[in-house]
């Protein structure tokens, strides 16, 4: 079992994936899950916003947040800011 985990900086939050992937002796994959949390900067606290089983979650969230800010998080936790 692999476990991945992604810090993505923001200027008011921070973005936290963690993904989980288990693959079998060929190489093929068994189990995967990605977790995202948010944390406010100068928090401790986090909050998961959304699972998913989609392999390369992490690396598609750093894509659209690095093209689109702050609207790509809006999208992510569905909040109408």
């Amino acid at each position: 079992m692999k476990k991945t985990i992604t810090k993505i900086r923001g200027l008011t939050v921070n973005v936290e994936v963690v993904e989980v992937c288990q693959t079998d002796q060929n190489g093929g994959v068994l189990c995967y899950i990605a977790a995202i949390y948010v944390q406010a900067h100068g928090k401790a606290e986090k909050t998961l916003v959304r699972k998913s089983r989609l392999p390369g979650a992490a690396a598609q969230l750093r894509r659209e947040i690095e093209r689109d800010g702050i609207q790509a998080f809006d999208r992510i936790t569905g909040s109408n800011r």
